[in-house]
Parts: structure tokens; C-alpha cells; sequence
């Protein structure tokens, strides 16, 4: 037992796992898991559904635990021993769960449960459950039902491989830059690119593609040609245009194959195509009601992004001597007009936002508006960057979490919320076991002793995450498979992220989170009304980007032929949606993890769709709050009961409508965006 994966008594020992713990723990749990299902799929073995938790479930959730415990290593700590062992056992892993969902037996266990004996979690939890087995291929048989493992392996292996690229494309990349070219970034940005090219003994500064340097490059340095040379490197990683070097990385092969075993995936369970499928468990009724609901919030959008663009085109071609501005131009001219227009710029205001002050700022809001409390706690972690957090209700455990939240070599870019292990009254033991989530995401990480200073945007990502965290820990559902965020449609499951993102334009939240990093004020009401005044710039615009990458997304799964190349649809898209057309060079779609290695296949969407429930949420907030902007406690706890407590164990729509009294309504989203 000395193998730390392979201990549950306590959180994931992540200091002690090695490459090497890997294969020796899954031989063991996948036999475990093995052994369980056979227990339980044996004829005379009773169709009840604690009967079966107790062997079944317990032993997958074990090998859940241990397994996302290395898929979270390979997402945070990448190394290539790693990695290699992550390989190894994912073909393992996949054929278990694979056969796990497909098992006619199994299917028919279920099938014979009487709903009537079960209690109302468990009883959502055995609808979902009956549908996922019919989406898993349950019903299949023969030749079909081979082919449909074969086919969830190998879907398997191509997105690690899609992420694997991404991830390394974006590593490889490095520029050196003169002190010329690097004029006008941010003082921090220099000094950390400074720093890293000194640490390799070079000349210069040593410019990446993760965002802490490159958006940074893209919004401030002066120099459009080191722009231009940043921006295609950024906008081909993982393709065919990148340079010759980095063609390894290139994804186009992997997206095809990945469209094409989807496609096959969708008609052996007798849909025509994946759109279909990926709806069945969401809130959207068809592909078609999607694609409806993009296209008329891109036709009520677009007027704003029109004006958007010509304000843009106007400025730069009068301040900025740019007639015609090239794609990797337009950052760096929104941000010149922005700072022209309300006087202020994202870097002055980012000197407001030291991390550890944000942090206790969210923390407050927080415990205030559930009736929690945050602690720092004690776990092992896997990078010394990390902290530990437990939260508490009454002197009582409710949940706890890691933060990770630097960005760095081996860390896969962007932001995220995954789960360490969910809240379940164990049927093996009769106790309450308690969540434990991982916050991640990619900031700049603090210079010469001094702490991170985020951007507002990056402040807003950290409450997006803290939203998911929230739904994931507060939750007071008591079945696994529909507590916290198990079980909830994929098209509501951002609703309380982005719910948690209006706090970040509310004064009596931010006078509390921020302290200037020389200085230690706060930040002043005339910056934050100058912000607030900034708050929809480009909204019009930023809309119809979230809607080309929705749209492309939906088609792809629904319209287009996976035999032929996807670019022409993107390009289609574009032509119908984004107002600004960016270079033929331009692949985007290679690093688009979030549909090809991210569970977001033909569901983009729900981040516009839950959109309209958070806007729609956050307006009884408004509609409550105190005459000095201070959240109604009982609108708070009405929220926390009836969205964040409820979790999965009933649909959406029933806690949306036990929250608001009504079905959600569109004008609140448009409404907060300016585009009312």
C-alpha cells in the first residue's frame, strides 16, 4: 500500500506520486473495478440501487479518484515521464469505462430498479443514468458495439494527442526581443522577460506565447512589426502554417480523424449526426434551436460590433497613423482608444490588483453573500506556488480547495475547475464525504519579491472559477452522481461561473480587493467610474466572437462532411458572423481545445446560453440590493439553495424557476452588455 494512489483516506498525497506509482495503481483498480462489475452483473446479484453503490460504485470512484489525480499531474505538472505513463494507461482506462457504460447487464439492472423505492436524488441520478447508458451504446450489439469501443479508444488517444500538441506548440515558442521592440510593454512584463533570458544566459527578452507575455505584447508594445511577428506564431501553433520546426505539432490530421469518428459514434446509435447526440443531455432541445438562438443573438449584436469596428478604424488611422490596420494591430489600437476614451489604461488599473488582495476580496464576498467561511488549510500539493483552502459553515466542513494559480512550463494554458473528489453519503461506510476541488488557472506570477498583479480580466477568470468551485463544494446533494455539478446540463453548468463574474463591476466588491502595489490604496472611485464607463467597450464586437467559435462548432457537428476540409466552414462562418476578417494564415481552430480535447464538442454554446440564465440570475441580485449596493443575504441564501445546493438532482430549468419564479428571459444579458 505504500503506492500514494492508491491511499483514500485521506487527499491525493500529489508530492509523493511518480510516473512510476502509475501503471502499478491501475493494474489494481482496474481489476478492483473489474471484479465489482462482474459482482454486481451476476444474475442473482439484487437490482437495488444501494446494493449495487456499494460494490459498483465504490470501486469506481476510487479508480476515478486515482485516475484524475494523474490526469490532473499531466494537465499541471507535464513531464515527459509523465506523460509517457498518463499514454500507457490511458487505453486502459478507457476500455474499462467504455465497456463500464456499454454493459447490457448492467443496463438491465438498471432497468429492472423500481424508480418508486428510490429517493428523489437517486431517482435523477436513475434517469440520467438509463440515458447515458442508451448514449454509452448499451443497446448495441455485435460488430456494432466493438466498433463503438474501438472508436471510444481512439477518441481517447487523439485528444490527449490534440492537447499534448497545443500544449507543446505553445512551449516552444520563444522570441528574443531587443530593448526597442519590447517599448511600451508593461514595467513587470520587461522585467520578467528580462529575467527568464539572463536565467538562460541570453541577450535581450525572452518572449512567450502564454498569455501573461503575449497579450501583453499584443495591447501595449509600440512596435507592430514584433506584434506581427508574435501574433502568427500565436495564430498557427499546432498547424500546418506554422514553420517547418514545429510541424510536429500540427493538429490538422487529428481534428479530421476526430470529426469523423464522431460522426460514425452519432450514426451507430442512430442519430444523423453528433450535434444530435451532444444535446440529448442539455437544456437546448435540438441543434436547430441552437443554431437559432447564435444566429438571432448575432443579428441583435452585430449593429454594436459595426460601430465597434469603425470607432477603431477611425481611431487608428487619425492618432495612430493606421490607415489600414493589419489583425495583429487591433489589440493594441482598442487599447490606445480605450485609454483615449475613458482615460485610463488596463495597466494602471492592473496596479490596483495585487493577487493576494483579490483573493481575500473574493473570499469576503463569498462568506458573506453563502454564510461560509474560507481558511488556509494544510495538503501536499505539486508545486510550491499552490495553496490549500477548506470552506466552513457553522464550524462545520463544507468543502475544500486547491489554488493554482501561475502559469508556467509543463501547465496547460487557460483556466479551470475540476474535481478532486464530490460530496457522497458513502454507501460502503454511511459517511458524508466532502468535496475537494482544483481552481486552476494561468496569471502572471510576481516579480522581485513583489505579488501578481492581475488584469480585471484576469480577476473576472478567478471568479468564473471560484463559481464553478462553488456549485461544486456548496452543493448539499448527498448522491455522487448528481451532487455538485455531476449531472447538471452542460448548457446550464456555467451559470453560476458566470453569475460570479458580475461582482467583479460592483464598487462595494472591489473597494474591498483592491490596494495599489506601491502604495497599498485603493482603488479610487473616478478610476473605477472611468471602468465602469469602459465596461462594454467592444461588447458588440466580443459578442459575435463567442458566436463564430458557438456556430462553427455547432456546424461542424451537424452540417459539415468530415471527409472534407473544415477551414472552408470557418471561413463561411466568419463571413457570416465576425466583422473583422483575420488572415488566411490564421488557424485557430488547431488549438480549440475546449471542442477537441475538452468535452465541449457542439456544446460552445452553453457559454452564451447560460449567459442568459446567469445575466437573468444576477438581476435579482440588483432588483434586491440595498440602497448602498450591499446583496441582499436572503437573495444570497434563495440562490445558494435553490442553484448551488441543488446541484444535478433535478433539471435547470426547475432551479432557475425555483430561484426566479419564471423562465429565464434575454433582456437582462443584453441588458448588462450595452446592447439592450
Amino acid at each position: 500500500m505504500s503506492n500514494p494512489l492508491l491511499a483514500f483516506t485521506d487527499l491525493p498525497a500529489f508530492d509523493r506520486i511518480t510516473p512510476a506509482d502509475v501503471a502499478p495503481a491501475m493494474d489494481v483498480l482496474l481489476e478492483r473495478a473489474n471484479a465489482a462489475l462482474e459482482t454486481v452483473t451476476a444474475p442473482d446479484f439484487p437490482a437495488r440501487w444501494n446494493a449495487m453503490a456499494q460494490v459498483l460504485d465504490v470501486a469506481t470512484e476510487a479508480l476515478g479518484r486515482a485516475w484524475g489525480a494523474v490526469s490532473h499531474l499531466n494537465s499541471v505538472a507535464d513531464t515527459p515521464e509523465l506523460r509517457a505513463a498518463y499514454n500507457e494507461a490511458l487505453p486502459r482506462v478507457t476500455d474499462f469505462w467504455t465497456r463500464l457504460g456499454a454493459d447490457e447487464r448492467l443496463y438491465a439492472k438498471y432497468k429492472a430498479m423500481d424508480p418508486a423505492l428510490l429517493n428523489s436524488e437517486q431517482r435523477q441520478a436513475h434517469r440520467n443514468a438509463v440515458r447515458n447508458f442508451v448514449l454509452s451504446g448499451a443497446e448495441l450489439t455485435g460488430a456494432d458495439k466493438e466498433r463503438f469501443a474501438q472508436i471510444q479508444e481512439r477518441m481517447a488517444e487523439l485528444q490527449q494527442k490534440f492537447s499534448e500538441n497545443a500544449l507543446d506548440a505553445t512551449d516552444a515558442y520563444t522570441y528574443y526581443a531587443s530593448a526597442d521592440e519590447v517599448a511600451g510593454l508593461p514595467d513587470d512584463v520587461q522585467r520578467t522577460a528580462r529575467a527568464a533570458a539572463q536565467a538562460l544566459g541570453k541577450d535581450g527578452y525572452q518572449l512567450t506565447l502564454k498569455m501573461p507575455c503575449y497579450l501583453p505584447v499584443m495591447q501595449f508594445a509600440h512596435s507592430s512589426a514584433l506584434r506581427a511577428t508574435l501574433y502568427r506564431a500565436y495564430v498557427t501553433r499546432a498547424s500546418d502554417q506554422a514553420p517547418a520546426e514545429a510541424l510536429q505539432f500540427d493538429n490538422t490530421g487529428f481534428i479530421r480523424e476526430i470529426l469523423a469518428l464522431r460522426q460514425e459514434e452519432a450514426q451507430l446509435l442512430g442519430y444523423v449526426n453528433f450535434g444530435e447526440v451532444s444535446v440529448v443531455p442539455k437544456m437546448a432541445e435540438s441543434p436547430a434551436q441552437v443554431i437559432a438562438f447564435l444566429r438571432d443573438l448575432a443579428q441583435r449584436a452585430r449593429p454594436y460590433a459595426e460601430k465597434d469596428v469603425a470607432d477603431l478604424r477611425a481611431f487608428a488611422a487619425e492618432h495612430l497613423n493606421l490607415p489600414d490596420p493589419q489583425p495583429w494591430d487591433w489589440p493594441y489600437v482598442a487599447e490606445k482608444l480605450k485609454e483615449a476614451r475613458y482615460a485610463f489604461s488596463e495597466q494602471e488599473l492592473r496596479q490596483y490588483f495585487p493577487a493576494p488582495k483579490v483573493l481575500a476580496g473574493l473570499f469576503k464576498i463569498i462568506e458573506t453573500l453563502f454564510e461560509v467561511a474560507i481558511r488556509r488549510d494544510q495538503a501536499p500539493v505539486w508545486h510550491p506556488a499552490v495553496e490549500f483552502y477548506r470552506i466552513e459553515r457553522d464550524g462545520q466542513l463544507v468543502g475544500q480547495f486547491y489554488l493554482d494559480l501561475p502559469a508556467r512550463n509543463g501547465k496547460r494554458g487557460g483556466a479551470w475547475m475540476d474535481d478532486v473528489r464530490t460530496r457522497w453519503l458513502r454507501p460502503d461506510n454511511g459517511q458524508l464525504q466532502t468535496p475537494v476541488a482544483h481552481l486552476v488557472c494561468n496569471f502572471a506570477s510576481g516579480v522581485d519579491g513583489k505579488p501578481a498583479l492581475l488584469t480585471h480580466d484576469d480577476v473576472i477568470t478567478l471568479f468564473h472559477e471560484f463559481g464553478h468551485g462553488l456549485h461544486h463544494m456548496l452543493t448539499q446533494v448527498n448522491e455522487r452522481d448528481v451532487s455538485g455539478i455531476g449531472g447538471v446540463e452542460w448548457d446550464a453548468v456555467e451559470l453560476p461561473s458566470q453569475f460570479m463574474e458580475n461582482f467583479c463591476w460592483e464598487w462595494d466588491v472591489l473597494k474591498h480587493m483592491t490596494a495599489h502595489a506601491d502604495t497599498g490604496e485603493p482603488l479610487p472611485r473616478a478610476l473605477f467610474d472611468k471602468m465602469i464607463a469602459a465596461k462594454n467597450f467592444q461588447s458588440g464586437m466580443q459578442t459575435l466572437r463567442q458566436i463564430e467559435f458557438s456556430l462553427f462548432d455547432m456546424l461542424l457537428h451537424t452540417e459539415h462532411d468530415p471527409a472534407q476540409d473544415f477551414m472552408p466552414l470557418l471561413e463561411l462562418v466568419r463571413a457570416e458572423v465576425a466583422v473583422l476578417q483575420p488572415p488566411a494564415f490564421s488557424r485557430t481552430a488547431h488549438t480549440f481545445s475546449h471542442i477537441f480535447a475538452g468535452g465541449y464538442a457542439a456544446g460552445y454554446y452553453s457559454y452564451k446560453w447560460a449567459e442568459v440564465l446567469s445575466a437573468d440570475a444576477y438581476a435579482a441580485f440588483e432588483e434586491t440590493a440595498a440602497a448602498d449596493g450591499t446583496p441582499n443575504a436572503e437573495t444570497g441564501r434563495r440562490y445558494r439553495q435553490a442553484i448551488l445546493e441543488a446541484g444535478g438532482s433535478r433539471p435547470a430549468m426547475e432551479s432557475f424557476k425555483a430561484f426566479r419564479g419564471r423562465e429565464p428571459s434575454l433582456d437582462a444579458l443584453l441588458r448588462h452588455q450595452g446592447m439592450a
